[in-house]
């Protein structure tokens, strides 16, 4: 079964990401030769950057295009969302939430980089009061989760953690590398991504990254955080 990437800027002139239709498409057929079949990609939602809107439209607009080119990569809706955007949880039960495929069970939200989230828990049990299991992006990249124990504790707590491969191989920084080392041994990633933002060498570090995840968790693990996991998020179904 082909990979699934459920965090990266693919679609162009959105976010930060891919700036172009050339810059998309260049990267769809990287991610192809690496090995996805599907991503859901997932452009920032917050208001410096494209309306749900926009980003439905440019969705349908690269979709055409890569069946034009014959390039095999599926598509799904998907965003990333913050965690201090105070709208977060009234925005829930609306489409406003754009959450990760169109069953809609989970949302991928990121966590400050450099300042703490000392609500984290307390927003994570609203959450899944309302219905919505959070997939928390790069937390090795995060603060919050550089206190010993934050990250089983988010686990704990309902949530699901999604890895940065790059991390792995130091493209973050060392001390990102380490959690996310320290990460994987504990077990507390739910599913593996590539949060590409550009075209730009991505066959290359991704590949590299990939190879260095699969050496640290063996083939099986490999296949449970790249395909089987994020298959599951993505169809709204229960992850184990």
């Amino acid at each position: 079964m082909p990979m699934v990437d459920l965090h990266l800027h693919l679609l162009p002139g959105i976010d930060d990401g891919c700036k172009t239709m050339d810059d998309t498409v260049a990267m769809a057929r990287a991610l192809v030769a690496l090995g996805f079949g599907t991503a859901a990609p997932s452009p920032h939602n917050r208001p410096e950057y494209a309306s749900r809107e926009t980003a439905l439209q440019r969705l349908e607009e690269v979709r055409a295009e890569l069946t034009r080119l014959g390039i095999a990569l599926a598509l799904d809706v998907n965003a990333e969302n913050f965690f201090l955007d105070e709208t977060l949880l009234t925005k829930l039960p609306t489409p406003e939430s754009r959450r990760v495929g169109t069953a809609g069970k989970y949302l991928l939200v990121e966590a400050p980089y450099s300042s703490p989230l000392p609500q984290l828990t307390d927003v994570l049990f609203r959450m899944k009061l309302k219905g919505v299991t959070p997939l928390i992006a790069h937390p090795e990249r995060c603060l919050e989760f550089e206190r010993k124990g934050r990250a089983a504790e988010a686990v704990q707590a309902g949530a699901l953690l999604q890895l940065d491969v790059g991390a792995l191989t130091g493209r973050y920084g060392k001390p990102a590398q380490k959690l996310s080392r320290q990460f994987l041994d504990d077990g507390l990633y739910a599913i593996a991504a590539t949060d590409l933002h550009s075209p730009v060498g991505a066959e290359r570090w991704v590949g590299e990254s990939l190879g260095a995840l699969q050496k640290q968790v063996g083939a099986k693990a490999f296949t449970q955080l790249t395909e089987t996991t994020p298959g599951l998020i993505l169809k709204g179904q229960s992850v184990a």
